[in-house]
């Protein structure tokens, strides 16, 4: 008779994390139960285990079922894009859409502790605090004026209602120097490789979060993170580019802010022929060659049963991730913080900078306190280039969100669904609702039969938001 089928939780209560990926490890070669393999370690084997198998073999896998949770507290938001750069670890931070900042809440790196510098840097952050808090109470009043209280409605919920629409326009004020709390879960093999991408920052902000990550990180998986060191590669390729590109391409505002650089045009029958494949039995050679001769309308059916049935909670099939888009972005770096999130796709930052403008967003005329927005960032885009010469990595803690950030990814069709869908959803970020608005309209433009399943009800054409929520690029 077999035996009975076990589903059970080896908890981080009963066992630390090392032990647990130990017990994991041993059952490709044990026949005992995950919990009597548990039972059996101590924490002196655990590390021993993982000192010859993990260290000495290279057997990285294991790691990845020893899993820490990782608080983070008052770190600069410049710091957290390096932090929550890792694509398979879990974070959740601070809003700048639903919490305000004290007027200190911010970072003084060691770049700019001392000195004529530090006198500059501090100045023009404690202007663009000054000119947050100064600005919420008008832009509150004009949000209130346009959203009244409903009847029946108590002012607790009122507030929370429209909390998000006037905080949403103060933080294009807020530097990255901007203080943030973030809660990180991944497992050791992340972590590791979380670690060395810190100790190899060049920002002396980031390699002390790293030392004081590994530091805290060692307390739960000794043997696991012990080894994490800044990378040569990483610092060394770093400054080679950077002094290359300097050199060979120079810098160019004039392209627009988002742009659909690549994409294959036979994708639709990549995706339909892989939809065939997945549930029949023939090469995938001959469902390219059913799709190629099959009618727009048969193509529109098996469009249809890939994807017509799609609920609001499910997913798309996992085909359409051979359909690929290559889009170059400049937005606002409040937004790009947003899409960052989704880092299951690939993207390449541009270092922020105060060189590429600002966004203006149209409810600071309404609120009557453009003029003291445009002074705090004329005010921030003189300090940053006066700080670059010297410090072209830390002077980045002096721009705010308005200014535009830089940035390609590269995501396949099932990812548009996803980003496009919630990020142009009515309680989304204007700003990202734009842009999601507009990568639909470019994905449908190249590809509308599968496009045209996305899940699109009611969102506005990007252009409206453009016209009702922005006023200029300066």
């Amino acid at each position: 008779m077999p035996a009975a089928r076990r589903i059970y939780l080896l908890s981080p209560r009963a066992h630390d994390p090392e032990t647990i990926a130990v017990a994991f490890a041993k059952t490709s070669r044990s026949p005992k139960g995950f919990d009597e393999i548990a039972a059996e370690l101590s924490a002196a084997a655990s590390a021993e285990f993982h000192e010859k198998w993990v260290v000495g073999y290279g057997h990285a896998s294991v790691a990845e079922h020893a899993v820490l949770h990782i608080a983070l507290e008052n770190v600069s938001r410049l710091a957290i894009e390096c932090i929550e750069s890792n694509r398979l670890a879990s974070y959740t931070e601070k809003s700048t859409r639903y919490q305000t900042w004290a007027q200190d809440g911010y970072h003084v790196p060691a770049e700019f502790s001392s000195g004529t510098a530090g006198k500059l840097y501090t100045a023009a952050c404690d202007a663009l605090f000054a000119a947050y808090e100064q600005v919420l109470p008008p832009l509150r009043l004009a949000i209130a004026q346009q959203h009244p209280r409903r009847t029946e409605e108590s002012s607790g919920r009122y507030e929370a209602r429209i909390r998000s629409m006037y905080v949403d326009v103060a933080r294009y004020l807020l530097p990255a120097s901007a203080l943030a709390n973030v809660g990180m879960t991944a497992n050791a093999r992340v972590f590791e490789g979380a670690i060395r991408k810190m100790l190899s920052h060049p920002l002396a902000e980031v390699q002390a979060i790293g030392e004081e990550v590994k530091a805290v990180a060692l307390r739960e998986t000794p043997t696991l993170v012990k080894y994490a060191a800044p990378s040569q590669f990483m610092i060394e390729t770093r400054t080679d580019l950077e002094q290359r590109a300097r050199a060979l391409a120079g810098a160019a505002r004039d392209a627009d802010w988002l742009t659909l650089t690549d994409y294959e045009q036979n994708a639709e029958a990549k995706v339909l022929a892989a939809s065939l494949y997945a549930f029949g039995e023939m090469p995938f050679a001959r469902a390219l060659e059913v799709i190629a001769q099959a009618s727009p309308a048969q193509r529109a059916e098996i469009a249809a049963a890939a994807l017509g049935r799609l609920d609001r909670f499910d997913n798309p099939l996992r085909e359409l991730e051979y359909a690929t888009y290559a889009f170059d972005c400049t937005i606002d770096q409040g937004a790009y913080f947003e899409i960052k999130r989704h880092r299951l796709m690939t993207q390449t930052p541009q270092v922020l900078t105060a060189e590429l403008g600002f966004a203006t967003p149209r409810l600071l005329a309404d609120a009557n306190v453009l003029q003291i927005y445009n002074t705090a960032m004329t005010h921030a885009a003189s300090c940053y280039s006066k700080l670059v010469k010297d410090a072209p990595h830390a002077a980045a803690y002096v721009v705010p969100n308005g200014f535009n950030r830089r940035f390609m990814m590269v995501l396949n069709l099932r990812q548009a669904f996803h980003l496009c869908e919630l990020r142009s959803a009515p309680n989304a970020h204007f700003a990202v609702r734009r842009m999601a608005g507009r990568m639909h309209e470019m994905i449908s433009a190249v590809h509308p039969l599968l496009a045209g399943f996305m899940r699109w009800s009611d969102r506005p054409a990007w252009q409206s938001l453009e016209t009702d929520y922005f006023m200029s690029t300066t």
